[in-house]
């Protein structure tokens, strides 16, 4: 299931809302948002639910005995780690190395053609995050079974974060609330990121797969690989920003805050703080079990250096079982620490507004360069194609490529998703919400735009606009 299926939208969701506000009791409302979540993830992938409650069970079973004062807490730990990113592996990269294995020795070992589990990558890490947490502090886990399902089952969030913290999450079990104030932002909230996704994302990605499916990468129209580049850039941040909106609107219309994901990352003006920016709480995550356990910035320059390549590796990593993810998380590492050592002098750049300019067209170039090797097959797609942008060779199939990728619809949707993924777009909606405060008419204009968007999701969603999230393969 999905947030912008007919079944979610239409069946699911309206029903869980009315029994939510007819039960009184929190720990009953508990039970049900539970049950409701794994039968949303057991729509995806019912094979695999036995696999998600394994991997609630474990981290539970590693909590209760962490909260105890035994012995052996460290070896508890890494076993529950250990544990945890093995079954990782297992389903996610285990093809990976076969396949590199036929490559490297000319082998012929056959796959195992595993899929992947739904989510599989977020809640293996807020389980982790569960169990660290919990060892670095008894008091901050639960003898709760149904407090940790929850938490790692919540259907907002479950399949493609944002990745939660048990500390943040458990308190509103029992203290949460909701009211028609909360409930209406929370909708609006959801429709902001269903558009995102089914307007802006659905048809930048049409032009990105047209001409990522084109043959012969290396001899692409110079106009065709720039395009394929900035809507890909487009795709990829609506796509994954519009489903994070999703999340935060349906957990605060159940009368849970959750973290924000995105804020405004193509507004960043360096790749460290696109970073600040993008995929926060992932992070964020890094930052608290991996950053600062191997040292953080404390122990010297090169150190500080190392530890931060060794984060981005490990978010490369994570993102897939491809080269290409490997050597664009290594590639982000390498640009952050060129930024902090100076090389690129980002820092002194930003004291005046024409530095502060470069460092903005500097960063989306960087960032949307190496979104193209992101999205590529391969590492020679990826090389093509960010080689013909800058051979500028022209062909007359690129001229009528272009006139048939870009209707005026196209262009207009791809102006708007440009214009509302940078720094103006905060600008707007702190307007529009000051705005609406003052003013019960603005307010009321508001709910009608919210209104018609939602109409015209649905008329996109009729029209066969939609396609599978780009984070679910994650």
């Amino acid at each position: 299931m999905n947030f912008s299926s007919p079944v979610f939208l239409f069946f699911f969701l309206p029903v869980l809302y009315a029994a939510d506000r007819i039960i009184r009791s929190n720990r009953i409302k508990n039970w049900v948002l539970a049950a409701a979540s794994l039968l949303f993830f057991a729509f995806g992938q019912l094979i695999y639910v036995p696999l998600f409650l394994l991997s609630v069970l474990i981290s539970y079973t590693a909590g209760r005995l962490l909260m105890k004062p035994v012995r052996r807490r460290k070896a508890v730990l890494a076993v529950t780690v250990v544990l945890d990113l093995t079954v990782l592996a297992v389903f996610k990269y285990t093809d990976f190395l076969l396949s590199n294995l036929n490559a490297a020795f000319s082998a012929s070992i056959p796959l195992t053609g595993i899929i992947l589990p739904l989510g599989i990558s977020f809640f293996t890490f807020q389980g982790m995050s569960y169990v660290i947490d919990t060892y670095r502090d008894p008091k901050s886990g639960t003898e709760d079974f149904l407090d940790l399902l929850l938490f790692m089952a919540f259907f907002p969030q479950l399949i493609q974060g944002p990745i939660l913290r048990f500390s943040s999450f458990s308190p509103q079990l029992s203290g949460r609330h909701t009211s028609a104030d909360l409930t209406a932002s929370g909708v609006r909230r959801f429709i902001t990121g269903l558009a995102k996704k089914v307007i802006i994302a659905v048809e930048a990605g049409r032009i990105t797969d047209a001409v990522f499916a084109m043959p012969g990468g290396g001899t692409l129209d110079w106009r065709l690989a720039w395009l394929a580049g900035i809507c890909y850039a487009l795709q990829i941040y609506y796509d994954f920003s519009g489903y994070s909106d999703m999340a935060v609107g349906l957990a605060r219309i159940f009368g849970f805050r959750i973290a924000e994901n995105f804020a405004f990352p193509y507004g960043a003006a360096s790749i460290r703080d696109f970073w600040r920016r993008w995929h926060i709480t992932l992070s964020s995550w890094f930052r608290d079990y991996v950053y600062i356990p191997l040292g953080g910035s404390r122990n010297g320059r090169i150190r500080t250096y190392l530890n931060r390549m060794i984060v981005f590796l490990c978010t490369g990593i994570w993102h897939g079982a491809n080269w290409t993810f490997v050597v664009w998380g290594v590639l982000h590492g390498v640009l952050s620490n060129l930024e902090n050592a100076g090389i690129l002098p980002v820092d002194r750049l930003s004291k005046s507004r024409a530095g502060r300019i470069i460092n903005r067209i500097y960063t989306l170039l960087a960032v949307m360069l190496l979104f193209v090797l992101f999205r590529a097959k391969d590492l020679a797609q990826g090389g093509q194609i960010i080689a013909s942008m800058f051979r500028f060779r022209t062909t007359l199939e690129g001229g009528f490529r272009l006139q048939d990728l870009l209707p005026v619809s196209t262009v207009t949707i791809l102006a708007v998703g440009i214009i509302f993924a940078g720094n103006l777009a905060p600008k707007i909606r702190d307007w529009c919400a000051a705005l609406e405060k003052k003013s019960t008419a603005a307010e009321a204009a508001g709910i009608i735009c919210s209104l018609l968007l939602f109409a015209l999701c649905i008329f996109a969603l009729a029209r066969g606009g939609f396609s599978p999230f780009i984070y679910f393969q994650f």
